[in-house]
């Protein structure tokens, strides 16, 4: 079920950090990596040339929305993405994604096209392995309590201090096990491949997803395509970040001067 999304609350709970901008020409459509939040984008605007609008898009289940459920389901995740977006496709748009939210994206422009919306000048789709590729990495999301724990601390992606803490962990272990099932459990269904540019960012250093991984996203595009990589790990959107948001904007940059 699409939960109901386009009330003015609803706004404000999609898009937290979001602040419109005179004279904007293009908007940048943000979506986080598993466990994550819209705040990792906060900061971005002030890296962005002149007419883009950075709006990071918050999920369920965390930050202020932390009292609703996250979502698990692909299919539901992006018909409510749709639905709150439309109303905000009025300029040029791109989608970026890191992870999870690379996924999403990637998703997100398909459920676009199929509903007849405007669709993204181009797509950033970073640390995430091509939708048609198996998914080869252990399925965690319904692991029980004591081992989904220590598959956390394999991860190193959350501080120690706070796996120790048992509050927080009550708190985000729901919003992990349905990001996790998100991916492992997306069922991908082969379409046309999409029209708009692709470009694939990837960490040098990065366990979890292979560079032969990354470069099947061409399938995925019958515009041009490009691979990046970039020191670091999986999270090299933290390690990393002055690098990538150049990257990101010198593309941005091309992209307004044809509007």
């Amino acid at each position: 079920m699409v939960i109901n999304a386009l009330d003015r609350q609803g706004q404000k709970l999609w898009f937290p950090y979001w602040g419109a901008k005179k004279g904007s020409c293009l908007r940048l459509f943000c979506l986080h990596y598993a466990g994550g939040s819209a705040s990792l984008f906060r900061n971005w605007q002030q890296m962005m040339p002149p007419g883009v609008e950075v709006c990071a898009i918050q999920l369920p289940g965390r930050e202020a929305r932390i009292s609703e459920a996250p979502l698990s389901q692909m299919e539901e995740v992006v018909q409510t993405l749709a639905q709150v977006l439309a109303p905000y496709l009025d300029l040029p748009f791109i989608l970026f994604g890191h992870s999870m939210g690379a996924l999403v994206s990637f998703e997100l422009a398909r459920q676009l096209r199929r509903e007849g919306l405007p669709m993204p000048m181009h797509l950033f789709v970073s640390a995430f392995r091509a939708p048609q590729m198996p998914y080869r990495l252990p399925r965690l999301h319904a692991l029980e309590h004591d081992t989904f724990v220590q598959s956390l601390h394999r991860l190193d992606s959350i501080p120690k201090e706070l796996l120790a803490n048992e509050e927080f962990l009550q708190h985000v272990i729901p919003l992990l096990r349905a990001d996790f099932a998100l991916c492992e459990e997306y069922n991908y269904v082969a379409e046309r491949p999409l029209d708009c540019s692709i470009s694939v960012f990837g960490g040098l250093t990065d366990d979890r997803v292979t560079r032969q991984e990354l470069l099947g996203w061409r399938a995925q595009t019958k515009a041009p395509f490009v691979l990046q990589m970039f020191p670091g790990d999986h999270f090299f959107l933290h390690s990393t970040q002055n690098q990538l948001l150049q990257v990101i904007s010198e593309v941005l940059t091309r992209f307004i001067d044809t509007l």
